[in-house]
């Protein structure tokens, strides 16, 4: 996981002023200095950004014979992409509509929920008039003292939980007993108390009845059960051996992650061996966290690759995306500086964000003219109650909103903020790698230079 640092100094090391002023004023005179500032855009779709540090060398271009049709379509697509997001609509306040959904699925919907929930305090009832139920203790000698613990859970939430979710959680939480790649296999499971708990359905042959009725059908798999002896650890098991002894699986297509690289496929067959090799020279240790002895010359070497890549001065490389927005986030602000998230981004941003102890505020997505008017009265009103100035104001926005599919108006986005001062916190998770025409993410693609996004965040996957 990358986490990109600032272009020019350390976002760390740096007060977070522009123009030797902070972030706020209780005066009326920035109102006149807001007023005074230029509104023209410096996008546009017939003059692009020229990037120095990634003028491609024809030798080293492994797309050289194919480069000049990957850029045409990638022009072709950004336009498209920034006619879709014109300023002159964001400007007069003509946002794109927001899909909405039909009035028959809006009712359908809440009618399931409603007949559900209806059902659910029926059964409830019945459980409590004639002291039988599923979810009724046996042994009742355990509830005399229950006012004396915590509750953990809301009356809600432990009747969602048995009257709606059990009913179907069969579909949830499925057991994967393979790569997670493009097919999966996922385990069977059964449950012999309606849903209440579920159990691994296991070897056919163990099942009975009930495994024959799962074991039919065309996608059916099985997965065999490792056990270290020395014969199957020289020999692997045959395809007969598996399905007397192996575990009823379903072959299924993965639509639940993303593996735009391809390399959760299976490592063992692209990168196995230069893994496996790399533990001669590099001994165990080297798993432990960064700070003791967890750092080897190859992390350096990545960095170093990364900051290259992108075009930034430094990276540094995180064991997980979720972790790197939920731990970096409250490094970089603090209880005196504002937050200014995207309403859609993702909860490993909203995580960092609540942890940090910043003033958090959200604008509408994508809609860089009600961005503007938060940042505006940021600036005018200062903090709460003291009026004082914000020490920092970090925007944060995605590339590629994982759960929307929609790409960041980023161009429009950062235009704000350099006119205003604010710091850009750009979350590439989805999209570095997999958009522009040397896959350098969103920035690449809407044709924004990375100079002017001062903090990066991507993934390897």
């Amino acid at each position: 996981m990358v986490f990109g640092k600032v272009s020019n100094d350390s976002i760390n090391s740096i007060p977070f002023e522009k123009d030797d002023q902070k972030f706020g004023c209780d005066s009326d005179a920035k109102t006149e200095e807001l007023s005074s500032l230029g509104s023209s855009s410096s996008s546009s779709m017939d003059n692009e950004v020229s990037y120095q540090q990634n003028d491609y060398n024809e030798e080293e271009d492994e797309y050289a014979d194919v480069r000049e049709r990957m850029e045409e379509l990638s022009r072709t697509d950004r336009e498209a992409h920034l006619h879709s997001h014109d300023p002159l609509k964001i400007d007069s306040g003509m946002d794109k509509e927001m899909i909405q959904i039909p009035f028959f699925a809006a009712m359908t919907t809440y009618l399931g929920y409603l007949v559900l929930i209806l059902f659910g305090h029926i059964r409830d009832t019945c459980a409590s008039v004639f002291r039988n139920g599923r979810y009724r203790s046996d042994n009742l000698d355990e509830t005399k003292d229950m006012d004396k613990f915590a509750v953990l859970l809301k009356d809600w939430e432990n009747f969602y939980t048995r009257r709606l979710y059990h009913r179907i959680q069969d579909c949830f939480n499925r057991p994967i007993a393979s790569n997670p790649g493009a097919v999966i296999d996922v385990l069977e499971r059964v449950s012999n108390d309606g849903n209440k708990t579920m159990e691994i359905l296991g070897e056919k042959s163990q099942a009975g009845p009930r495994g024959e009725e799962y074991a039919s059908g065309q996608h059916v798999s099985y997965v065999s059960q490792f056990e270290p002896t020395p014969n199957n650890l020289t020999s692997p098991a045959t395809s007969d051996q598996i399905e007397k002894k192996g575990r009823v699986a379903r072959h299924c297509l993965n639509l639940g992650s993303y593996n735009y690289l391809g390399f959760a496929d299976d490592w063992n067959a692209t990168c196995g061996k230069d893994v496996i090799a790399s533990l001669d020279e590099f001994p165990v240790s080297t798993g432990s966290s960064r700070f003791e002895l967890g750092s080897t010359v190859l992390h350096a070497k990545l960095e170093k690759l990364v900051a290259n890549f992108i075009g930034k001065e430094d990276a540094v490389c995180f064991n997980m995306g979720f972790n790197t927005n939920t731990t970096t986030i409250p490094a970089l602000v603090g209880s005196q500086d504002l937050l200014i998230s995207d309403e859609l981004n993702h909860t490993s941003i909203v995580n960092g964000a609540r942890a940090s102890g910043a003033a958090i505020r959200t604008f509408r997505h994508n809609n860089s003219n009600h961005l503007e008017g938060i940042i505006r009265e940021a600036i005018i009103m200062g903090r709460p109650k003291s009026r004082r100035p914000w020490g920092k104001i970090l925007v944060i926005v995605e590339g590629i909103y994982s759960m929307e599919g929609e790409y960041c108006n980023l161009r429009a986005i950062v235009d704000v903020c350099k006119k205003y001062g604010a710091y850009v916190y750009l979350d590439e998770a989805h999209s570095i790698g997999a958009m522009g025409p040397s896959g350098r993410g969103c920035a690449e693609y809407c044709g924004v230079d990375t100079n002017d996004i001062d903090v990066m965040m991507g993934t390897f996957t």
